[in-house]
């Protein structure tokens, strides 16, 4: 027995007409036929039930029943089947144009008209057994397909998103032994952007785009860049083309993620009272995504340990950023912060420096 004919005789089969001699009937010609999981059933109120439970291949229904007409009965099934493939022959007397209608309406895929011939009645069921198993096999591809795509595309995305931390772990080591800053500064910008009301897919983008935010220190000169002391003003000019040299770096790219990173490289060092820079933006002028990134970034250098100073301790950083709302930071953002603050300040128990 080839694999194909062993799946139609071992096809379920629901047998439904009220007239228990017609039930007997019908599963006497399926077994002698060689089908060995016929259920039947001469009540069709419990059709619903039954196929819920054996999710049954093919039914033979009956259109004329009491309690439930086969039309209802399939009005019943299709509802609780959505989309999927309605298996349905009906067996019935009536030969109208309006009742062939309904059914098809209903999703039933042929007819067979009492009374009938049995080698008529097993053609008919195995063909639909055949296109209900090609049925079934073409969606399971497609199933398999579509998991298989899903797979490629997270090893794709996770790919893209390594490859964005490692660039912006890349500009903070010019001036940043561990790279930990971009770490915890994008968990800190995902919170934050979570507690400002956005969606996990916002914040998750925001998350991965934050890393790049100081990228274009790639761009600056050592003299410049790890000077110990005090920059004079030529040199404060130099260290903030950072900004402009990392929307460079990204710019060109039309994906959500880019955009956004190049909006954080560009304006995390814009003021909310316009005193920033590269452009003097001031207040809701500024992206938002870049008043996030601002926020985040001074907390993380005031409370990190630099050459020239301790790590702050979390109330003196909060304070600062208290003070400086409204001056150089959004105030909203600030208040929320504020509630989250003793969980962003444990990200650095779990991205310390120095390691």
């Amino acid at each position: 027995m080839n694999g194909l004919e062993d799946r139609i005789l071992k096809a379920k089969i629901l047998v439904v007409d009220d007239n228990p001699v017609n039930v007997a009937l019908l599963c006497a010609i399926l077994e002698n036929a060689g089908y060995v999981r016929v259920d039947a059933t001469s009540d069709p109120r419990k059709v619903e039930g039954l196929f819920r439970e054996r999710h049954h291949d093919l039914i033979l229904l009956d259109i004329r029943m009491p309690y439930l007409d086969g039309i209802q009965v399939m009005e019943i099934l299709k509802r609780d089947l959505g989309d999927d493939y309605l298996p349905v022959l009906v067996l019935t007397a009536q030969t109208d144009q309006e009742t062939r209608r309904r059914a098809l309406d209903m999703g039933a895929k042929d007819f067979l008209t009492k009374p009938f011939e049995q080698w008529e009645v097993l053609l008919r069921i195995r063909n639909m057994l055949e296109a209900r198993i090609y049925y079934s096999n073409q969606r399971l591809r497609a199933e398999e397909l579509e998991a298989v795509v899903r797979e490629r595309t997270q090893e794709v995305r996770q790919t893209q998103l390594e490859i964005v931390r490692r660039l912006g772990r890349a500009g903070e080591f010019r001036d940043n032994e561990t790279g930990a800053h971009v770490i915890r500064m994008s968990r800190a910008s995902q919170m934050l952007a979570l507690a400002a009301g956005w969606t996990e897919a916002q914040a998750e983008t925001i998350l991965y785009a934050s890393p790049m935010h100081d990228v274009g220190k790639i761009g600056i000169p050592d003299a410049v860049l790890l000077k110990p002391g005090r920059l004079d003003p030529e040199e404060r000019r130099i260290m903030e083309r950072h900004v402009t040299i990392g929307a460079d770096i990204l710019e060109g790219h039309d994906s959500e993620l880019m955009r956004m990173a190049r909006s954080i490289a560009l304006t995390h060092h814009e003021k909310w009272d316009g005193s920033g820079y590269p452009n003097g933006l001031k207040g809701e002028d500024i992206p938002f995504e870049g008043r996030i990134g601002a926020v985040c970034d001074v907390f993380d250098a005031l409370t990190s340990a630099r050459p020239y100073k301790q790590p702050w301790p979390l109330e003196q950083a909060v304070l600062f950023l208290k003070e400086n709302a409204g001056i150089h930071f959004d105030p909203l953002l600030v208040d929320l912060f504020e509630r989250i603050a003793e969980d962003v300040f444990r990200l650095r128990e779990q991205f310390p420096d120095g390691e």
